[in-house]
């Protein structure tokens, strides 16, 4: 094809799918601790590392891409002749998307004779991942550069989001939750339940008492809202943040709910970017489904 397909790095995928798939991808940053680190996923900062050091003590803050960052990672594919579709983390929790719309303004002034076409997401780790991945499908069955943008922002709002936590830990460090909930939440074994809505926020939506609970209620959110019911035979991401045996356990409930699922759940690691924000405990599913409304 005649472009090239990019995104940022908070897909929470693994270089290896990225590669096998033709994905390109542009780097966030973090800081643990006062040092610049790359969220690359997982390369130079495994997960189990990361969010162990996050529970020894460790501070972590996150940045996102600038502008520079986006052109130097775009102008070596339009001086190869190539065109450009970049999906940007969701605006919902990022501003990355102007840092990226800047960089395509820069560059088509320079090369007006190539296009970068910049998508707002509205999504976030491996929900985001599975977005591409279907953008992959259509790309490699010959859709055209602008076919497929406008394929990604008419369907973009039906990759569904859901998210519970059983560590409150974290989002008491950073504010999003109080000190006095977090403290009645963890007293009582509450597990939020959050998903992404239709403006790619992340909003509570429920809180479960007891992980057993929550797990069949993140399921019970796929059955509401997944296309064609039980017969859904699209993709189905996990992703956790150092809780895999909970992760398991939903892949294991889904699996036997869904069982036309295009191939196993996959279950990968939440990256850096967002770990930085939920620590360890989170578990994330992903699928497709009716269109996010509200």
């Amino acid at each position: 094809m005649a472009y090239v397909l990019s995104c940022c790095s908070t897909v929470d995928l693994t270089p290896e799918h990225m590669k096998a798939r033709d994905l390109h991808y542009v780097c966030f940053h973090y800081q643990m601790d006062g040092r610049d680190c790359l969220d690359d996923m997982g390369v130079t900062m495994p997960a189990d590392k990361f969010y162990q050091a996050m529970v020894d003590g460790a501070d972590t803050r996150t940045s996102q891409i600038n502008a520079e960052e986006y052109e130097a990672a775009f102008e070596p594919f339009l001086q190869q002749g190539l065109d450009v579709l970049h999906l940007c983390l969701s605006s919902g929790i990022s501003g990355t998307i102007n840092s990226a719309l800047v960089a395509k303004a820069r560059l088509e002034e320079k090369y007006p004779q190539r296009k970068v076409n910049i998508v707002d997401s509205l999504a976030a780790s491996s929900g985001y991942g599975l977005l591409m991945d279907e953008l992959a499908d259509r790309r490699d069955a010959g859709m055209s550069l602008e076919e497929l943008t406008a394929w990604a922002e008419s369907h973009k709002k039906q990759v569904h989001h859901w998210f519970f936590s059983t560590d409150l830990t974290f989002y008491i460090k950073g504010g999003r939750v109080s000190k006095t909930a977090g403290f009645f939440g963890q007293m009582l074994n509450i597990c939020p339940l959050l998903n992404v809505d239709c403006e790619g926020r992340l909003i509570p939506r429920d809180k479960i008492r007891g992980k057993k609970k929550v797990v069949k209620e993140i399921v019970a959110r796929m059955e509401q809202h997944v296309q064609n019911g039980y017969d859904y035979d699209g993709r189905c991401y996990l992703c956790n943040s150092a809780c895999y045996a909970d992760a398991r356990a939903v892949a294991d409930l889904v699996e036997e709910k869904f069982p036309k699922l295009r191939g196993k759940v996959e279950i990968f690691n939440i990256g850096t970017t967002i770990g930085s924000h939920t620590g360890p405990g989170t578990v994330a599913l992903f699928f497709l489904g009716d269109e996010r409304v509200d």
